[in-house]
């Protein structure tokens, strides 16, 4: 009996090794750090956090557009810096708009319908961009879909509160504002909303 219990607890702490050797590597320096699987099979969390927002279809409304040989693509030199502020307002035209029921811009950054127009924000790293958010205050903003991450504000209008976001887990979140951290700092105050009255019931 004594053998078995032995032989089982060699079993368990050879098994308990494997995994930790899996797990952790080992650097150059002999300190232990977590292998790429933590971040989503990436070298790092920033690296995970630039294919989530590549796939994840943040430049799409926050990467202005030009026009190429084969139609809009990608300004990548203005790369989710929102919607350009030297751009003039866009006509609104409640009726136009509620008739056609999405308006958007040759930049695709801005987008007006029967709710009024909003406008991409600056993602980047400046500080009219993210650069002075919190980590915590980007989680709130993308899984509660509220205006900048704070109580008290209006909910994330069209396009936006149309992203399925809060299907992300927090880690998922995190990675994409540490990748956007470190995105080129690009100074670009992009308009507010202008909203419109919800309609009445």
């Amino acid at each position: 009996m004594k053998r078995i219990l032995t032989d089982a607890a060699v079993f368990s702490a050879t098994i308990l090794l494997l995994t930790r050797c899996t797990d952790e590597k080992k650097s150059d320096t002999g300190e232990i750090k977590p292998t790429v699987a933590q971040y989503g099979a990436y070298d790092s969390q920033v690296k995970w956090g630039e294919h989530l927002v590549k796939v994840g279809g943040c430049n799409d409304c926050h990467t202005p557009k030009k026009m190429g040989p084969n139609g809009p693509e990608l300004d990548m030199s203005l790369m989710l810096s929102g919607h350009p502020e030297q751009m003039p307002p866009v006509d609104f035209d409640p009726k136009e708009a509620a008739k056609k029921n999405l308006i958007v811009t040759q930049t695709f950054t801005s987008w007006t319908g029967p709710w009024g127009t909003t406008y991409a924000p600056n993602l980047t790293s400046d500080s009219t961009g993210i650069g002075n958010w919190k980590e915590d205050q980007f989680v709130k903003c993308l899984q509660e879909k509220k205006w900048m991450g704070l109580d008290n504000t209006r909910p994330l209008m069209p396009p936006m509160s149309m992203m399925p976001v809060t299907e992300m887990s927090v880690d998922e979140l995190k990675a994409i504002f540490a990748y956007l951290k470190t995105t080129p700092a690009i100074k670009n105050v992009a308009p507010q909303a202008a909203l419109l009255p919800p309609p009445a019931k």
